[in-house]
């Protein structure tokens, strides 16, 4: 059998990368408010395969500070390049649709924004803010860029004190450069370190395989992220948002997944989510705990 073959056979998609399609009466009442009110999700935006899943037990992902990024990272399929104005009544917006939805447990990302001083900390401040005024009952997970690890930005995370606050690696240090083109493997993981050192009460992580990386650099990462005191980790397969992106070079077993979750758990992450189609905000709501 030739290399081509082979690689062919590795890449093709397999049959337990299947979404599921979103059911049950909750799903059917927040589609019907998104669909509405004209909201913003992550959920349905980025065709999320965990969707139903989510939607269904009160969880849902919100993206700020606009739709363009002004990173390139390979694997994304957010548009880059100049981002738009600051919407300053972005975070009522976002506090209001979380009402609209009765959302439980809502978790709040953004693309970054390098080209503005605060790197967009500002917003994010005033957004958790917003959303605990309306929704004092709602919980938060904030997924974070890395603010160009400037800690006067980061520190306004902290002040606002979300539940969880998450900052994905992504991916192995060898592969950094090339899956996230403007991002640091050591500055994340410096995040990471300086929210845990400053009493953030639960940090998270998460990365994506089928890059190309080997078993023995996804249990490196994995120890990196436990001698920050990563509390969560996320683990999922990479699928490529379009041909302009970066390709799949292998789909990982479900039994690899749940590999990497036993060598997790035996690092001593308090949870560690390992699958096919986890995403970033899988099981997000228990994660407070």
């Amino acid at each position: 059998m030739s290399k081509e073959t082979i690689s062919k056979i590795k890449t093709s998609k397999p049959k337990w990368i299947r979404v599921k399609l979103p059911v049950g009466k909750k799903y059917t009442d927040l589609r019907g408010v998104v669909d509405k009110y004209k909201l913003n999700t992550i959920c349905t935006s980025g065709s999320c395969p965990n969707m139903g899943e989510c939607w269904g037990e009160g969880t849902a992902t919100f993206m700020i500070l606009g739709n363009v990024c002004t990173r390139s990272c390979g694997f994304c399929g957010v548009k880059t390049g100049r981002p738009e104005t600051v919407e300053w009544d972005e975070p009522e917006k976002v506090a209001r649709s979380i009402k609209l939805m009765n959302i439980k447990h809502a978790v709040i990302t953004s693309v970054d924004r390098d080209d503005l001083k605060d790197g967009g900390s500002i917003i994010w401040e005033e957004t958790i803010q917003a959303i605990r005024r309306a929704n004092p009952n709602t919980t938060l997970e904030t997924l974070i860029p890395d603010f160009q690890g400037i800690e006067k930005n980061i520190d306004r995370l902290l002040r606002a004190a979300p539940e969880v606050i998450s900052h994905n690696l992504e991916t192995v240090r060898r592969l950094t450069r090339e899956v996230r083109i403007q991002a640091k493997y050591d500055r994340s993981l410096d995040v990471l370190k300086y929210l845990k050192d400053k009493g953030q009460r639960r940090t998270k992580s998460g990365i994506m395989l089928g890059l190309g990386e080997k078993e023995d650099e996804v249990i490196q990462t994995l120890q990196d992220l436990a001698k920050v005191k990563v509390d969560i980790v996320t683990i999922g397969q990479y699928l490529q948002p379009s041909k302009k992106h970066l390709p799949v070079k292998e789909f990982i077993t479900p039994e690899q997944f749940k590999k990497y979750e036993t060598i997790g758990l035996g690092l001593g992450f308090r949870y560690v989510e390992s699958g096919p189609l986890v995403r970033s905000s899988y099981k997000a709501q228990k994660h407070i705990n």
